[in-house]
């Protein structure tokens, strides 16, 4: 059964930073670096002061936060050279080249609205290839006033030719999601700090958890056709480790025995990689070759402090195995992390997943990748795939 349209669009406007291209990792590096010649640490807890801001207004505040010896223009350009050198190592996010192909391939027009100078902006896309997918691009010096200020959005729906109310926008920050609204277009917000949905809510039409989960159809625009019996086929993905101890919860709370890994190490794959349920293929050195499902997340429910990865292994073992090194192999998504009312349903749901995923792994998209090198092969050679 179709949910209801939300309403009517024509044409899409979206931010780039941190909605279409993962940024916070190359920022975050360049901080760090840079902070570190005056003593500092800097703290990825002060990113979300910094989302969506003009690069003046985050200068400003990083300048602030920290009560650097230095003003904000000093600062930006000294830091300036030093990320647009790593402009060519930023990635796209998870669905970014998915979304832009199926609207570009089905003629919907797109603008890219961003907070950014213009200059800047046309180098991040020209190393993605994504120049021919916008007939419009507005910098944030082709405007008297950044977001949260509506201008860039109205901007740029003027450029394209629409009504500001025929135009959706896609957004990863509050200014973003607030400048959009302020213009009277219909907004999705794709957060990009994590648990903070709830200062979302009240301000977007829709909030997803990543622009793996959005559905165009909501908004009249062309539904994607690449879900497969529930499921959305990736690019594989690798990661491995020797086996830890979890929360103990898995096999005592949920019943369900969760072969826990480490996240140290694994950090940046964790950022690159939206919080949510995937499914793949498990090699355990000793034993062998399994279907497996996995979370990945803050557990919601259980409410974590930091995003772990709990994959099942859709096999009855005799005994743990901890210490043991386990590789996996990702190939497919299935839904995002949520939160359940209570632990009946949390399990329920967990099942259902499991169930979805040891169907799909017998369709031959999927099923091949059960002879991936990767899952036999020693686990220092991880770095080849990552």
């Amino acid at each position: 059964m179709a949910k209801p349209l939300k309403k009517l669009v024509s044409c899409v406007l979206l931010d780039l930073d941190g909605t279409l291209l993962n940024t916070d990792g190359v920022v975050s590096e360049v901080l760090k670096g840079f902070l570190g010649k005056y003593g500092k640490e800097w703290d990825g807890r002060e990113a979300q002061k910094i989302i969506g801001k003009t690069p003046l207004e985050a200068a400003a505040a990083v300048v602030e936060q920290y009560g650097l010896p230095c003003g904000k223009d000093e600062f930006l350009a000294e830091l300036y050279p030093v990320f647009s050198a790593q402009l060519c190592n930023i990635k796209p996010l998870p669905g970014a080249n998915r979304l832009l192909k199926h609207l570009s391939g089905h003629g919907v027009p797109m603008a890219l609205a961003s907070n950014s100078p213009r200059g800047n902006i046309e180098s991040k896309i020209s190393y993605q290839g994504w120049k021919d997918y916008f007939s419009v691009i507005v910098g944030g010096d082709e405007v008297t006033a950044g977001k949260p200020n509506p201008e860039i959005f109205l901007e740029a729906a003027k450029r394209l030719n629409r009504e500001p109310s025929s135009c959706l926008v896609i957004e990863d920050s509050i200014p973003g999601v607030t400048a959009g609204k302020a213009a009277g277009m219909e907004v999705v917000a794709v957060p990009s700090v994590p648990k903070q949905t709830d200062l979302y809510t009240p301000a977007a039409d829709e909030v997803i958890n990543s622009l793996l989960d959005l559905q165009p159809e909501k908004w009249g625009l062309p539904p994607f056709q690449d879900w497969i019996e529930g499921t959305l086929p990736t690019e594989p993905w690798y990661i491995g480790g020797p086996v830890i101890k979890g929360f103990g919860r898995g096999s005592k709370v949920l019943g369900i025995p969760t072969a826990n890994l480490s996240t140290k190490g694994h950090s940046s794959l964790l950022s690159e990689h939206p919080s949510g349920v995937y499914f793949g293929w498990a090699g355990l050195s000793t034993r062998g070759v399994y279907k497996m499902v996995m979370s990945i997340g803050w557990n919601p429910y259980f409410n974590n402090t930091e995003k772990t990865i709990e994959p099942w292994l859709l096999h009855e073992f005799n005994e743990d195995f901890y210490g043991e090194e386990l590789r996996l192999v990702i190939v497919g998504y299935i839904r995002p992390e949520v939160n359940f009312p209570s632990l009946e349903s949390l399990i329920a749901k967990i099942h259902e997943d499991s169930r979805m995923a040891e169907r799909a792994l017998d369709l031959p998209l999927y099923s091949k990748h059960k002879d991936d090198t990767y899952l036999n092969s020693p686990l220092h050679s991880e770095s080849n795939h990552s």
